[in-house]
């Protein structure tokens, strides 16, 4: 085994092939909060705005809204 593959195993760097269905079309997920942006009346640059946009919902159960 030559060193380069070695520091990439203690590393921990692998190949990854992203399939279709894996993480958020971002486009779709901004596209949905400009919605509720729009449906809400919620300025930018506003608490409301900043939780709607910021919050993460699958990490800590925070309603976006």
């Amino acid at each position: 085994m030559d060193n380069l593959a070695q520091l990439k195993i203690l590393a921990g760097v692998k190949k990854h092939t992203f399939t279709e269905n894996e993480g958020s079309n971002i486009s779709l997920t901004g596209m949905e909060k400009r919605a509720l942006e729009k449906k809400n009346n919620i300025q930018p640059g506003t608490q409301e705005w900043f939780q709607l946009w910021f919050s993460r919902p699958y990490l800590t159960g925070e309603k976006p809204v």
